[in-house]
């Protein structure tokens, strides 16, 4: 498919490079220099896509070929021809969603590593099921502390995966606000909560952990906290941008089709008996 789309690019004059396997370090070159990237494949190759093209700059447009595909724009392989064309006509607009950088700092202050999220970042223990326990604080005040399997911090992107799974709410794309969802809490705060804009969350490990605590960003696993070491999590800047051809309120309609599938579009019909 990529190379089917690089061929037809070059039929009309554009300029364009192919990155068949994912090759962070080359696509990295190449994205400083692009106008548009395009992504193929499912949220996965999205979520890959807008960390590394935020930094630039560069808008995302996404092709479809995974499963659930709720970020991607063009919905079917087929559908490319016609997405190409009103692409290259001007008729797109570019949606700007917030992500998240999650900053390992050692001795409170001492940054070690940073990473950047487009749906969540995940404080949990490094053995499945086991609890962990950690003090959480907003602000630099402290708010509580959470014995829970993980606590999830998520972007209004990222409200509608991992966050949502665990009966947290649905955020518009367009919102810049963190939420806080913690997974199978027990005895502590067990609700939701949506941060005010522009908070800095930190979160600390207590001592009463017997198991490492390990951070996971975007589904992948990105250290394990050592003693003394704390993550601090707020907005990262610039954002992430998409190409979106369809109208700027698609998304409640998008989101709806996907977690009721079996209902009418167009709305329920009248039923005679």
């Amino acid at each position: 498919m990529a190379r089917e789309i690089a061929a037809t690019l070059h039929k009309r004059g554009i300029e364009n490079w192919v990155c068949a396997v994912w090759d962070e370090d080359s696509v990295v070159r190449d994205v400083a220099c692009s106008d548009i990237v395009m992504a193929i494949g499912g949220d996965g190759a999205m979520l890959r896509a807008a960390r590394v093209c935020a930094e630039h700059e560069v808008p995302v447009l996404g092709i479809n070929m995974g499963w659930l595909g709720f970020l991607t724009e063009i919905e079917k392989p087929e559908d490319c021809a016609a997405g190409l064309d009103q692409l290259l006509a001007g008729e797109f607009w570019i949606e700007k969603r917030m992500m998240l950088q999650a900053t390992v700092l050692e001795n409170k202050q001492q940054a070690i590593r940073s990473f950047r999220a487009l749906n969540d970042v995940v404080i949990s223990g490094s053995v499945f099921g086991r609890m962990v326990q950690i003090a959480a604080y907003i602000d630099k005040h402290w708010a509580t502390t959470y014995n829970a399997d993980a606590l999830i911090m998520s972007t209004p992107t990222g409200s509608t995966a991992y966050a949502l799974a665990t009966g947290g709410p649905i955020l518009p794309p367009e919102l810049r606000n963190i939420l806080l969802a913690p997974m199978a809490p027990h005895l502590s705060m067990d609700r939701p909560i949506v941060l005010a804009q522009g908070a800095v969350v930190d979160i600390e490990p207590t001592q009463e952990n017997r198991h490492p605590v390990v951070l996971t960003v975007d589904g992948r696993v990105a250290a394990e906290l050592e003693e003394n070491q704390h993550i601090c999590v707020r907005s990262a800047a610039p954002e992430s941008q998409f190409v979106r051809l369809r109208d700027r309120n698609y998304f409640y309609r998008s989101l709806l089709d996907r977690m009721e599938p079996r209902i009418n579009r167009h709305g329920p019909r009248r039923m005679t008996f």
